[in-house]
């Protein structure tokens, strides 16, 4: 009997292999062929099992090195190879990680699929300064969204003015390109210019950096900082409980 083939949307978690989940780690060990991009972290595609084939299939500073529709391609050649395919990526493959279209496509071609969540870090990031995405005295409410649409096209997929009006959290990611847009447009919808952000760089990594403002000053300190992604943007009232003293060890 031939061998049969299956794929594994694996959530490597927000960075480091302690924070990868035990399953994660299961699939990745017994993987024959593993699709990564760049988002794990060098820590976990450094331990990559060697007898795996990888494919690099990550985006670097706006450069695919595969289009989404050839990666999917990859997954279903390896599979209906009879290959056991691990598709890893940073934080959970669900939360803007186009999962969701790699698993109808897996589907449609009849390959069997297992989903291995993984920590986001649109909470862990936050998490590891001290500042909890909800909170009894400050929000009762997240809200996690692209930083990658820009907010000002004509037919944005965000209520925006929604966003401004709403008293709860706001998590951003892949939003470093447009946070002076996005910051204009929340503050010209109604929200407070002193509302406070975080924009927390390269998180539960060695080189983690903060960088702590008001909804009216971030995009000016963030240019002064050469900010840079991948980063996580919190805004909310919830981050007046960020304390560099509560950064985790890493």
């Amino acid at each position: 009997m031939d061998k049969k083939g299956a794929v594994y949307l694996v959530g490597s978690g927000p960075g480091g292999l302690n924070l990868m989940t035990c399953r994660a780690r299961e699939v990745m060990d017994m993987a024959e062929v593993i699709l990564y991009d760049q988002l794990p972290g060098e820590e976990i595609l450094s331990c990559l099992p060697a007898h795996a084939e990888k494919v690099d299939v990550g985006k670097y500073g706006g450069h695919h090195t595969r289009e989404q529709d050839e990666i999917e391609q990859l997954m279903i050649s390896y599979a209906k190879q009879g290959r056991q395919v691990v598709r890893l990526k940073g934080g959970d493959p669900f939360l803007f990680g186009r999962g969701g279209e790699e698993l109808e496509t897996l589907r449609a071609h009849n390959i069997p699929v297992e989903i291995v969540p993984g920590v986001t870090s649109a909470i862990a990031v936050p998490a590891s300064v001290g500042i909890p995405v909800t909170h009894r005295k400050y929000a009762s409410q997240v809200t996690i969204l692209t930083g990658n649409e820009d907010p000002a096209k004509e037919e944005s997929a965000i209520d925006w003015d929604w966003l401004a009006k709403s008293r709860g959290t706001i998590v951003i990611l892949m939003g470093v390109k447009n946070l002076g847009k996005i910051a204009k447009y929340l503050m010209d919808h109604g929200m407070d210019p002193a509302t406070p952000v975080a924009v927390i760089e390269r998180g539960l990594r060695p080189d983690q950096r903060e960088t702590i403002g008001t909804l009216e000053t971030i995009p000016g300190l963030a240019k002064e900082r050469s900010v840079r992604p991948p980063a996580v943007i919190v805004i909310g009232g919830v981050v007046s409980l960020y304390s560099s003293e509560h950064v985790v060890s890493r």
